[in-house]
């Protein structure tokens, strides 16, 4: 299965799928899950098959193709994505202590504004700001985020200036209970995975996540944030944008690349992709 013209990403889009955007997975994953519904769906499915504790490789998977699936496939390909994803979801629900269902479609749109977000400031990061033009094409286009789900076009905010005020008012819902900010300060430590990763880079990844976070969700988590941090950051960040221009473009766009690669080959052979 290939993409058609018609269906081709413009650059902007396909430029922001970085594998440099992997540096700040964990930032986007506790911007989601900052919605107190969506902490505990998460930090307490009994799933075990989608857990990121249990089954990291995998969950690794599922997400990033879902990304590039979203972005970067065909109508069909995000189809086919929906209806596994749909499948998965079905299984994903809780009434106590915060009831929670993975087909809230509010929800749903919450975590498709993170990714957006995401895509948006890694953008920003590697190219410096987008023209008007480029950024209202990145924005049309991260729609997809939210109608790969069960969000419809018309939940998605009319316009980028509409989505700001969407997104500070969601600023202003961020809630973490000991359930869920435990969880996120696990993964941002890398408590949640084995002791020999967790001491040669717990520290960088917990640098990198508080990094790529905005001040209100490293508040809710209870990290301080000090203007010297933030200089080395930006210093990090430059040199990441550095390399990531010198690099040729499957270089630049793996590991999403071959993520698709892999849904399309699983499409073919008629496997799950999920």
């Amino acid at each position: 299965m290939t993409t058609t013209a018609e269906e081709t990403p413009p650059k902007v889009v396909s430029d922001s799928i970085s594998g440099v955007a992997l540096a700040a997975a964990a930032a986007n994953v506790v911007m989601q899950l900052s919605r107190l519904p969506v902490g505990h769906g998460v930090a307490e499915s009994t799933v075990d098959s989608g857990r990121v504790d249990k089954h990291p490789v995998k969950r690794a998977r599922t997400t990033l193709s879902y990304i590039a699936v979203a972005m970067l496939g065909t109508e069909a390909e995000r189809l086919a994505m929906r209806e596994e994803v749909n499948r998965q979801h079905r299984h994903v629900r809780a009434k106590e202590p915060v009831a929670y269902n993975a087909f809230d479609r509010d929800l749903q749109l919450w975590v498709a504004a993170c990714l957006y977000q995401g895509i948006e400031m890694i953008y920003t990061m590697l190219y410096g700001e987008p023209t008007p033009e480029q950024a209202a094409e990145m924005y049309r286009y991260g729609a997809r985020f939210g109608t790969t789900l069960q969000v419809t076009e018309d939940m998605w905010p009319a316009d980028r200036a509409a989505f700001e005020d969407y997104w500070q008012a969601g600023l202003a819902q961020i809630e973490m209970d000991g359930v869920t900010r435990g969880y996120l300060r696990d993964l941002t430590e890398l408590r949640l995975f084995p002791a020999p990763l967790r001491w040669q880079f717990g520290r960088l990844h917990r640098f990198l996540t508080l990094g790529f976070l905005p001040q209100p969700f490293r508040d809710a988590l209870g990290y301080p944030w000090t203007p010297r941090d933030q200089a080395r950051f930006d210093r990090l960040t430059r040199v990441m944008a550095l390399g990531n221009r010198v690099l040729p473009r499957p270089a630049r766009e793996f590991p999403f690349n071959l993520y698709l690669y892999d849904v399309r080959r699983r499409i073919r052979k008629n496997r799950p992709i999920v």
